[in-house]
Parts: structure tokens; sequence; C-alpha cells
């Protein structure tokens, strides 16, 4: 498995370069906000719902006062918002709650796994938002998995699995050191921009000599590429 993910790395890196990393880590909570706003959508309209929140109002406390409708309006735009703005307003009232304050710096002391299970025990945080917070924020050596990274990952032939969470799980039991980032936003772009649900680039395609996928497009889809770098959890 370290063997195969090291390959796909470099082949990957290769095509779409070195990801860019944001100079300074996230906070945790910003963090774990906007990759609950990125769910069932694409990163730019996510990036502009969480910019309506942190340009309205100065702090996540204000935002913790605010009706679950008044949040649903600013977030509009990232679609889903009945159901993203009740995971944010529950989310930001039990920490207040159960700690006092809105804060995350606590996980910064804890393992991953203990990570993963605390923030997972609120509702509309799941595995993919967890480890999201625990690679951009808390700058560990773990890979996301959302339906890009499983799709690809799947039709490559890295791992047989039927849900992203059980991808993450397969990815990570023993992943190579340093190449998480990398690893994470370069599948991404592969998903977006080549490895497409419907019609895959399989021309275009970095990893394809040592790809499984047994519907391998025959010829080149030259309209359908476009570059798609935009990464929101390295500009939040």
């Amino acid at each position: 498995m370290k063997d195969k993910i090291l390959l796909i790395d470099k082949l990957l890196k290769k095509k779409f370069g070195l990801s860019q990393k944001s100079k300074i880590p996230s906070d945790p909570i910003n963090l774990l906000i906007a990759t609950i706003l990125s769910q069932n959508t694409n990163d730019r309209n996510s990036f502009k719902a969480y910019n309506n929140l942190k340009q309205k109002y100065s702090s996540w406390e204000e935002v913790a006062q605010l009706k679950v409708t008044q949040i649903e309006r600013l977030i509009r735009i990232a679609g889903l918002g009945k159901q993203k703005s009740k995971a944010i307003k529950f989310f930001l009232t039990s920490l207040i709650k159960e700690r006092g304050k809105i804060s995350l710096d606590h996980l910064k002391k804890k393992k991953n796994e203990d990570v993963l299970t605390e923030l997972i025990s609120y509702p509309g945080i799941g595995v993919k938002t967890a480890s999201c917070v625990l690679l951009f924020s808390l700058l560990r050596n773990v890979c996301p998995v959302d339906t890009h990274v499983h799709r690809t990952l799947n039709r490559i032939g890295l791992v047989k699995t039927s849900s992203p969470d059980k991808t993450f799980f397969a990815l990570n039991n023993n992943f190579p050191e340093d190449i998480a980032h990398s690893f994470h936003t370069n599948l991404i772009r592969l998903g977006r921009e080549i490895c497409k649900p419907a019609k895959p680039d399989c021309k275009a395609c970095p990893v394809i000599k040592i790809c499984r996928f047994e519907n391998k497009s025959a010829s080149e889809n030259k309209n359908l590429y476009k570059e798609n770098s935009f990464m929101l959890l390295d500009n939040v």
C-alpha cells in the first residue's frame, strides 16, 4: 500500500506540481466551519458562504447567538442551508456549554483517533470534516477522503471500498510520512479536472498506466478539461 501511494503521489506531482499549503495554518474552528460549508458544493461557493459569516460578524460567539434561519440566509450560496446552519449553530453553542468558550485548541494535544472521536460526536460533522481539521489545521499527516478521493482511489485500484469513510480508514491505516497534503489536494484536482464521475478524460490522466478502471475512455475529451486548483481549506 505504501509503495503504491508513493507512486501515485509522484505521478500526481508531475502533472499538477507540489500543492501550495497555507503559510499559516487556519484556526481549527475556522477550518471546521469552512469544511461543513464545503459539503456537496464547490469550493468557490463555500468560500463565499464562509466569507459572508466572517465579514458580517467579528467572532464565532456572535454567530452562535444568531437564529438558525439567520445563519441559513448567509450561507445559502453553499447549498443545503438548513442542514449546514443547524450543524454550525449546534456545534458553536455546544462548545460554549461544554468548554465555556468557542475553541478547539485542546485538540492540539490529542491523538488523531481521539480528535476524530470527539469531533464526529457532533451532529453534521463526519469523518471527512474531522480529518480535514487534522490535516489542514493541526498539520497531522492524515489524508481526508471526499467523493473525489474515494472515486479516484477506487478507480485506480488502490482500495476497493463502498464509501468515503471506508476508504479513509483503509488509506490511513499505514500512510507514508509527509505527503498527506499533496496526495489529498492533487487527488481532488484529478477528480475535478480529469477523473470525473461521468466521461473521465483518461487520455489526460497522469496515472493511466497503473489505473485499473475498466471503463476507460478511448479518446481524449479536450472540451472537458479545465483547471480547478482553488482549494478552500488552504484559503480560510
